[in-house]
């Protein structure tokens, strides 16, 4: 099937079963005000506010339809109806109402033509409203990082050239080459069709263009202070560029904006998922983080006043599986037992080859894995952060939907990941948004107010409305509920009448959604039903402590590997974005991280984009990404029998 504004369809393909369709409710029953399609030719969907008109084969979901055509909407799950953000409405046409539609929006809503686009099968036209998907979240742009000797693969020569003569006939490259005799180059065909014209227009005095041993281009005149590389951090979730001027080592300018594979799953997995159940989905995500590459690449170079053909190389630095995605290679081992990689070192590539129109010589380093869930990522992360070369004992997390922990006690370096899920993003939480405006990015309570004094403290990014719930909210959430006593140790709200007794200032915030009990943290107008308040559920408590039992089972295995005790541990450092934004008291109070001074842990910040900057400063550093390959030993946790036992310790909160 192509993707474009008109899907079409093979004339040959079976067509649907009316009656089929209406058993499945794909289809309204015989009655229905609106005259539905008889499953076959195609419907036409019209969204808004892009003003796209589509049209696709009857029983399409919403979802898809918008996917094949370019149109973000929003979602964590890919598309499977499990994670209830999807959510548009239906301004024209009608749908049938869903258990889960029911479960996700109010009666009132429901009516308004809200519901969820995954489950909506387009059997009629229909008019849909796409709230707008927040493309540019707040993320961590820079992080903890090391001093470097600024020695690239990229340089510049400026040359002053005797012009030719009957008495000196040596070819043009050759002039060239004896300018530079410190250096055995080879030339490129660019270069070579360059280099009559570009000498004879200049009187001979250019800047020759080297990339390793390469000689890549002659430039007129002298732009030695213009050199530019591009580091990338490609995140599952958020993809951070940054623009560097490789004659000085400083950052220029730096975008992130969310990864445009976002419509087929908020995990690896997922993704990972969506290529084995349709081949052609393989293409599409690799353009898609192609794509976002190049509008990124785009913006850093607009904001910092430099053409993108001046940029001469690029780092990029991704877990294993955006990284296979990226390059068009079938992450399908990656995703299922036993896990195998294609490599764990991957050759330069030019920049093309990753839809990037640069420099036509520019080449892509692409950072190494330790294994399918310890990405090239993490690499940039420990080479960043220098875990081969401190001696103290040192925990390394970076906090995220797969989550990697490396343990370093001076001399041996462990690693390993655990499947923490969604969470932390804002999945599978109901109330759970991305980290842009209108997230509750920080909770605080107090049991006993004094007088003027509010019981619940919110901290909003933008300082706006809140909207929903970040990572860093709902682990303050949780870390507050538990600290002032309305959570139990097993995480468990208390009893109505026991909140009322204990903390009767928080105790109209417990409510209930159904028979689910909530806490309130938030009310648009002091008469909103439950389901229409910012809150946090029973079910989002359980969603994080499975997140956090199994980064917390990670770290306790890494440490028994080494021997060591909670104690041992001298510095922790949280990384990524999220890690970036988490209160340390916060995820100490929860037992994510193991039970410190809160001095010992630090916000490391986008440790991954520092390792990729330092890639492109330094051939040197590049070879230590290389080099952890061999120093990093990696601890496979599904293969331990007492995972599942040491898990479910994990799960409560410490005393």
């Amino acid at each position: 099937m192509s993707v474009s504004d008109d899907v079409s369809v093979s004339d040959e393909e079976p067509r649907p079963d009316v009656s089929e369709l209406r058993r499945e409710g794909l289809i309204e029953r015989p009655g229905a005000p609106e005259v539905v399609h008889d499953g076959t030719g195609r419907v036409l969907l019209r969204f808004a506010p892009s003003a796209r008109d589509v049209r696709v084969p009857p029983g399409v979901s919403v979802f898809d339809a918008a996917s094949w055509n370019g149109i973000a909407i929003d979602s964590t799950c890919g598309g499977h109806g499990t994670c209830r953000k999807c959510k548009v409405q239906l301004t024209s046409g009608s749908a049938p109402v869903t258990s889960h539609d029911r479960r996700t929006f109010t009666e009132s809503e429901i009516e308004d033509g809200w519901r969820l686009a995954c489950l909506v099968k387009a059997t009629t036209d229909l008019a849909v409203d796409v709230p707008p998907l927040v493309t540019r979240p707040k993320a961590a742009t820079v992080g903890v990082g090391r001093q470097v000797i600024l020695r690239p693969s990229v340089q510049k020569r400026y040359l002053e050239l005797e012009e030719p003569t009957l008495s000196d006939q040596r070819t043009d490259l050759q002039r060239v080459l004896d300018a530079i005799d410190d250096l055995e180059l080879t030339p490129d065909l660019h270069v070579l069709r360059r280099l009559p014209k570009v000498l004879r227009d200049n009187d001979f005095k250019v800047t020759a263009v080297v990339i390793d041993e390469s000689l890549v281009d002659v430039e007129g005149g002298d732009t030695t202070t213009r050199r530019y590389g591009i580091a990338y951090d490609l995140g599952t979730t958020t993809v951070v560029a940054t623009l560097l001027d490789l004659s000085t080592g400083t950052p220029v300018s730096v975008a992130s904006m969310l990864n445009k594979q976002q419509p087929f799953g908020a995990d690896v997995i997922t993704r990972i998922s969506a290529t084995m159940m349709d081949p052609d989905t393989l293409p599409r995500l690799r353009d898609l983080a192609q794509a976002t590459l190049a509008e990124l690449a785009a913006d850093v170079c607009a904001e910092g006043e430099v053409d993108l053909h001046e940029v001469l190389e690029v780092a990029v630095a991704g877990n294993a599986t955006m990284t296979a995605l990226l390059l068009g290679v079938d992450p399908e081992p990656l995703g299922v037992a036993p896990f195998i990689q294609s490599t764990a070192s991957w050759p330069t590539v030019s920049a093309s080859e990753v839809g990037l129109e640069l420099h036509p010589a520019a080449q892509v380093v692409v950072f190494p894995a330790l294994g399918a869930y310890v990405g090239g990522d993490i690499v940039a992360g420990m080479l960043a952060c220098g875990m081969d070369r401190d001696k103290r004992t040192r925990l390394f997390i970076d906090v995220g939907t797969n989550c990697e922990i490396v343990l370093s006690d001076g001399d041996t370096i462990v690693s390993t990941a655990a499947p923490a899920g969604p969470a932390f993003e804002g999945g599978a939480i109901r109330c759970g948004m991305r980290a842009a405006d209108g997230a509750i990015e920080v909770v605080k309570l107090v049991a006993e107010p004094q007088e003027d004094q509010a019981a619940v403290t919110l901290g909003v990014i933008g300082d706006t409305e809140p909207r929903g719930l970040c990572g860093s909210g709902l682990v303050d959430a949780v870390a507050e509920l538990a600290r002032v006593g309305l959570l139990d140790d097993t995480g468990r709200f208390v009893p109505d009448d026991v909140a009322a007794e204990r903390f009767p200032a928080l105790a109209d915030r417990l409510a209930k959604i159904g028979e689910e009990r909530v806490f309130v943290l938030h009310r648009h107008t002091p008469d909103d039903e439950v389901a229409s308040t910012v809150y946090l559920s029973q079910r989002d408590v359980r969603e994080l402590q499975f997140a956090k039992g199994a980064i917390a089972t990670g770290w306790a295995l890494l440490l028994e590997e080494l021997g060591l005790e909670e104690s041992d541990v001298q510095q922790v450092l949280l990384a990524g974005s999220f890690g970036s934004y988490l209160s340390p008291a916060s995820a100490v109070r929860i037992g994510l991280v193991p039970k410190l001074p809160v001095l010992r842990i630090v916000s490391a910040g986008n440790v991954a984009g520092e390792g990729a900057k330092m890639a492109l400063l330094s051939s040197r550093e590049r070879a230590g990404a290389e080099a952890l390959l061999e120093e990093v030993q990696y601890v496979e946790l599904s293969d331990r029998a007492d995972f599942n036992d040491r898990f479910v310790e994990k799960l409560g909160f410490p005393g």
